[in-house]
């Protein structure tokens, strides 16, 4: 099989190459190049973002790991599509005081769309895509389901919901069915130099405002009943739950509980405000709607995450129309408006959307 292989310069897509090589399929690496002529004064060197200057050491890196595997290795410009796609997004929802997040986005519209779109119009046919994202793909009478990974501490479900049937059935993900260990210990068996590399942490080694590019826009802090304890220079500057940076004085800790973009407005409020049980999802996926309506049922439980570092939480689902309504049956705190929902029946992934609503 003629298998198309991203490759981030790290551990896990170098280890995914490796593994399909030693398979005796044909390999072919390719690397997607998002940073184009942006400029940054704040980058740290740290390489734990995938969007940054440094993409071109990762760039290098990859094409070192394909030597080594003796696999053909392509670079794909990919910049103004993820700008288009991600960036105009991430910016649009940060200044209406949403928090979303671009990697999502990325995987579904650039990684697992342009990405391969490009490659085919270039002359590159393949049979198959694969990357090193923790997870599993199970194909159950004729539909493609998304599992989490084996590794559950590394397991990037969340990430993948708004992949469509279409697209999982043309993909592979061989790391899925190993620990981060195990992976780093083959990768070690291959001699491949990043073996003990450090994983990516965020999507931008930046300042946010950077990507943001806007000036300050003064506001005023409040509290619930609307009284002015301070001011900000921008809601974009402030998450859900926020503690720390608040810069004004109170005998309790205060917490951000709502950014309000008509009124250029930050709301603050005791750490019991971040609690609530309901939440209004749209923009809904289902990875497969028949797997869906098979196993749907008033009352049944599913579990549900509301950011990719929470813990699954029991809840239970309303579906209307296009809108889909969560219940959880534990208080969740700091849910926050324009991140991902993502709801899973044991360890499969039912659907997703973007938080639209929360009471």
């Amino acid at each position: 099989m003629k298998i198309l292989v991203g490759l981030s310069g790290g551990v896990d897509s170098a280890t995914t190459a490796a593994i399909l090589k030693k398979e005796g399929h044909e390999v072919i690496g390719i690397t997607m190049s998002i940073w184009g002529d942006k400029k940054s004064s704040s980058i740290n060197r740290s390489h734990n973002a995938c969007l940054g200057p440094n993409e071109k050491e990762d760039i290098d890196t990859a094409k070192q790991i394909s030597k080594q595997l003796g696999i053909e290795h392509i670079v794909i410009d990919c910049s103004k599509e993820y700008d288009e796609i991600v960036l105009k997004n991430f910016k649009n929802e940060y200044l209406i005081g949403n928090t979303p997040n671009p990697c999502i986005r990325c995987n579904a519209l650039v990684k697992f769309g342009v990405l391969l779109k490009l490659a085919k119009e270039n002359g590159i046919m393949f049979d198959k895509f694969a990357t090193g994202h923790y997870a599993r793909i199970v194909e159950n009478d004729g539909q493609f389901l998304l599992k989490q990974a084996k590794d559950k501490t590394k397991d990037q479900s969340y990430f993948l919901y708004k992949l469509t049937q279409d697209q999982l059935k043309n993909i592979i993900f061989p790391i899925g069915e190993y620990t981060k260990t195990e992976v780093r210990n083959i990768a070690k068996d291959y001699n491949l130099p990043i073996y003990d590399k450090n994983d990516s942490q965020d999507f931008y080694e930046g300042d946010y405002n950077e990507l943001l590019n806007v000036d300050e826009k003064i506001g005023n802090i409040i509290d619930k009943n609307g009284i002015v304890l301070g001011t900000h220079k921008g809601i974009w500057n402030f998450t859900i739950g926020q503690r720390k940076g608040l810069k004004i004085s109170s005998s309790k800790p205060l917490y951000v509980i709502g950014l309000k973009s008509d009124t250029n407005e930050v709301v603050v409020g005791d750490v019991d405000d971040t609690f609530h049980k309901n939440v209004t999802a749209k923009d809904i996926n289902y990875i497969s709607k028949e797997f869906f309506d098979s196993n749907y049922y008033s009352n049944k439980i599913y579990r549900a995450k509301i950011r990719s570092s929470s813990k699954m939480s029991e809840c239970l689902i309303n579906v209307i129309d296009e809108i889909v309504n969560i219940e959880f049956l534990d208080y969740q705190k700091a849910i926050t408006k324009g991140q991902s929902i993502v709801i899973y029946d044991d360890e499969y992934v039912v659907a997703g959307g973007i938080i639209d609503k929360i009471y």
